[in-house]
């Protein structure tokens, strides 16, 4: 691979003056790939960053953000600092221009849960139309062994061109926490795995501009496989602690002194509390990856799957639990006025992809209730059958609801005020805890009522 030399000289670009790999192409502009744009732009790089979504173009474009973690002003001063945003269409020039190109699209499952890689492969095929010999690819959606030097590999070499021999091919998973900034820094290590020696020292070295350690595997499968893990690892242990609520309540014991009292060990032990259920853009998708690649090698992952069961029927067993409240009241389901607080899918963000809240909502309205929402970071909702809901105030939630659901703990609702006005609250976050509540005022998950 031809590389540039990193001492200027008369006429040369202020890209070749930063060095090899100076002029970066991000395919995906959401919470991974607009974080990785600003974080080479301000290491120096020349960057161009692309979308499908013509009104994410336009957004980004004027400056306005639409990730938690990025600041409209950090955005604008990497816009002024050269940051170029651009559509598919608009991409094939900066694209052969590019040293490197960075994917970081989504990587969603269909209805049976099987993967879908449509997005990464469009996202191929757009790169193949200008791939020449010396450029690197890499792909950071989260996916199963074998995506990079498969399915994705297979789609650029279609140009003619082999991978590790013309052009180098890695993987290099992201570490993206929506929610914590600091997940993004420099600080947390990176991981990658390339088409051969080479092409591996070559991204590492790519990303040690904007990592402070990186690690190189074996291979792309080596770190596609350590991502899965990754998340799947979470998805296990919150599955676990959500059949554990689900036991004490049925032993009557309170879940959340239980996992805080085995917290107080100093080793081999990490809390992991109930919820909901699980939402975002990995935790409820990435386990089924592995199991549907698991099977491709006539091996079951019972483990993984079950895991995954039992996160995906919190929501149900959520609404059962409202059933449980307004039983106690005298009340049915159909016919109560519910209102659900948060439906984002987790707390303090805007994001409600894949929310527990979504069949939450449908099931509920299902049963016969009339369902509202309070969320004051997303105004508007849609939810498993496709209904679409609108935040109402907070004020007004608390006074027209038989039942309050509490889903999301956002930090921006006003908890003295649900505790204070609700009537009757179906708690699954623990979100009041040490408050001062009124008997049989509040069901919680994995705890039951409270005594008062």
């Amino acid at each position: 691979m031809t590389e540039v030399g990193t001492t200027a000289e008369p006429g040369t670009t202020a890209a070749e003056a930063a060095g090899p790999d100076a002029r970066i192409a991000i395919i995906g502009l959401g919470y991974v790939g607009l974080p990785l744009a600003l974080a080479f732009v301000e290491a120096a790089c020349t960057v161009v960053g692309i979308d499908a979504s013509a009104d994410r173009v336009v957004e980004l474009a004027a400056g306005r953000s639409p990730i938690d973690d990025i600041p409209d002003d950090r955005l604008g001063a990497a816009l002024a600092s050269g940051l170029r945003i651009v559509g598919t269409a608009a991409a094939p020039p900066d694209l052969a221009a590019a040293d490197a190109i960075f994917v970081c699209v989504p990587t969603p499952i269909d209805a049976s849960k099987d993967p879908d890689l449509g997005p990464v492969l469009a996202a191929a095929d757009l790169v193949r139309e200008s791939l020449h010999p010396g450029q690197l690819v890499v792909l950071q959606s989260t996916t199963f062994p074998g995506t990079t030097t498969g399915p994705f590999g297979s789609a650029l070499e279609r140009s003619g061109l082999v991978a590790g021999r013309d052009f180098d091919l890695a993987f290099a998973p992201e570490r993206v926490n929506p929610g914590d900034p600091a997940s993004a820094s420099r600080d947390v290590p990176r991981l990658v795995g390339a088409v051969g020696a080479g092409g591996t020292a070559r991204a590492a070295a790519l990303l040690r501009r904007i990592n402070g350690r990186v690690v190189e595997l074996s291979s792309p499968d080596a770190a596609e496989l350590a991502k899965l893990l990754e998340n799947v690892f979470r998805n296990v242990n919150i599955a676990l602690v959500n059949q554990l609520a689900l036991l004490c309540e049925r032993m009557g014991l309170d879940v959340w002194e239980v996992v805080d009292a085995a917290a107080t060990k100093p080793f081999g032990f990490m809390p992991f509390r109930p919820g909901p259920g699980v939402g975002g853009h990995c935790i409820p998708v990435d386990p089924y990856y592995l199991a549907w690649r698991a099977r491709q090698f006539d091996f079951v992952d019972r483990f993984i799957e079950v895991a995954g069961d039992i996160n995906f029927a919190m929501p149900r067993h959520v609404v059962d639990l409202v059933a449980e409240a307004l039983n106690d009241r005298g009340r049915a389901v159909k016919g109560a006025r519910v209102g659900v607080l948060g439906v984002a899918f987790k707390p303090d963000v805007r994001d409600p992809h894949n929310s527990p809240a979504a069949p939450i909502l449908s099931g509920l309205a299902a049963r016969g209730a009339t369902v509202t929402y309070h969320d004051p970071h997303v105004p508007a909702f849609t939810d498993a059958d496709g209904r679409e809901h609108r935040s109402v105030p907070l004020a007004g939630l608390l006074a027209g609801s038989d039942v309050c659901v509490v889903v999301t703990p956002h930090r921006a609702i006003d908890w003295d005020a649900v505790y204070r006005d609700a009537d009757l609250v179906v708690d699954t976050t623990n979100s009041s805890r040490a408050r001062t509540l009124r008997p049989r005022q509040v069901l919680r998950l994995g705890a039951g009522w409270n005594a008062g």
